[in-house]
C-alpha cells in the first residue's frame, strides 16, 4: 500500500513540474501502527519533497548530475484526486491478492465514503530547519509518551490522553495485564524497519550521492551578483564516510546532539565550548573529577544471588488415595485361559 500512494505521488509530481519519466521524487516515510489512544491504528506519515529529481546526462558518459524541478501548488482537487486513485488502485490489489471478493471491491467502489484518507495540510519552507526537525520528530515519535503514563496503585493505570476523545474520554483507566495487552498490539514485526526511503533518498539509488550533495551550501566563486543560479555541486569522491570521524574531530562550529543535549555548550553560561585537551590517563583523570566534586571510583556492584533454595524445600508427600486406580464397571474371570 504504500508503494502504491508513493508510485501516485511520484507520477503527479512529474506531470505538475512537466519532468521526465526519469525523474524521481525524494521521500521518507514513517509507519505507524499506534493511535493517540494506545489503540492499533496503522497509517503513514511521508515527508516529500514538492518537486522531482531528473538526471542530467553528459555527453558520452551516464547521469552525473541531477536538476530539481519544482512541481505546481498542490489544491484540494489535486490531493482529492490522488486519494480516490489511490483507493482504486489498492482495492484492486485486494482483488488481485485474493484478500477480498472480486465482487465485494466492485461494490466498495461505489460507496460514497471510501474509507482512505489524505491529508497534505503540513508544509515546510525550504530554509525552515526548526520546523523540518519538529516535523521529523513528530514522525519519529514513539508509540506513547511515558509522562502520560501514571500508576495509581498495584492494580490500575493511568494513561492521559493528549485531546478528549468524541465521547468526552480524557484518560484510560487500565489494569497491568490490559496495558500490556495494549501495548503487545503495537510492537511492529521484527526485522522490518519503520522508517524507510524512497526514490533518490533509496540506499542503492544510483542518483542518491548527487542528490543528496544538491542541497548543501556552496561558497560563493566570486563577490559579483549574478541573476543565474549556480550549477549544482559533483559530490567528491570520499574513500572513507563521514559518519566514522570522531565527534571530538569536528570543527568548533558543527554542533551535536546526543540524547538531546548539547554536550558542546557550556552549562553555566550557555557559550560553545573549545576543545583543550582529550585526557585518557587515569591520574589527571581523578584529579579533576575529585575537584568538581564526582567520585573518582566507579560504584560497587552487588554480588549476584544464588539461585532460589527450591532443592532444599521438603517434598510434599503425594496423595496416595489420587494415585489408586478405579475399579473396572466389568468383572473379568480371570480363570479363563488363552
Amino acid at each position: 500500500m504504500l508503494h502504491i500512494l508513493l508510485r501516485v505521488i511520484e507520477a503527479h509530481l512529474r506531470r505538475s513540474s512537466a519532468a521526465s519519466s526519469q525523474a524521481r521524487l525524494k521521500a521518507v516515510s514513517f509507519i505507524h501502527r499506534f493511535g493517540a489512544s494506545l489503540n492499533r491504528h496503522v497509517h503513514y506519515h511521508c515527508c516529500i519533497i514538492d518537486g522531482v529529481f531528473e538526471p542530467v546526462e553528459e555527453a558520452g558518459d551516464g547521469p552525473q548530475s541531477v536538476r530539481f524541478r519544482a512541481a505546481a501548488e498542490l489544491t484540494p482537487e489535486a490531493v482529492a484526486a490522488i486519494a480516490e486513485q489511490v483507493r482504486v488502485r489498492v482495492l484492486r490489489w485486494f482483488a488481485r491478492s485474493g484478500l477480498i471478493e472480486r465482487d465485494d471491491v466492485r461494490e466498495m467502489l461505489t460507496w460514497e465514503n471510501s474509507g482512505f484518507s489524505l491529508d497534505a495540510a503540513v508544509r515546510v519552507g525550504a530554509h525552515d530547519r526548526a520546523g523540518l526537525e519538529r516535523l521529523l520528530r513528530y514522525c519519529a515519535r514513539p508509540p506513547f509518551a511515558l509522562e502520560r503514563l501514571e500508576l495509581l496503585d498495584a492494580d490500575h493505570v493511568v494513561y492521559r490522553l493528549p485531546k478528549p476523545q468524541r465521547d468526552g474520554t480524557t484518560a484510560l483507566t487500565l489494569t497491568p495485564l490490559e496495558l500490556i495487552d495494549h501495548l503487545a498490539a503495537l510492537i511492529p514485526p521484527p526485522r522490518r524497519h519503520r522508517h524507510r526511503y524512497h526514490g533518490v533518498l533509496a540506499p542503492n539509488a544510483p542518483l542518491r550521492a548527487v542528490a543528496i550533495a544538491f542541497g548543501r551550501e556552496v561558497a560563493e566563486a566570486t563577490d559579483s551578483p549574478s541573476a543565474a543560479s549556480p550549477p549544482p555541486p559533483t559530490p567528491a569522491s570520499n574513500a572513507r564516510s563521514p559518519a566514522r570521524y570522531l565527534w571530538v574531530m569536528l570543527p568548533d562550529g558543527i554542533k551535536l546532539r546526543l540524547f538531546e543535549s548539547q554536550p558542546r555548550t557550556c552549562p553555566n553560561c550557555g557559550a560553545d565550548m573549545r576543545l583543550i585537551a582529550f585526557i585518557t590517563e587515569a591520574a589527571p583523570v581523578e584529579r579533576i573529577l575529585t575537584h568538581i566534586g564526582e567520585p573518582p571510583r566507579p560504584p560497587l556492584i552487588s554480588p549476584a544471588r544464588g539461585p532460589p533454595a527450591w532443592d532444599e524445600a521438603p517434598e510434599p508427600m503425594p496423595d496416595w488415595d489420587l494415585l489408586q486406580q478405579p475399579e473396572p464397571d466389568v468383572e473379568f474371570d480371570q480363570r479363563v485361559s488363552w
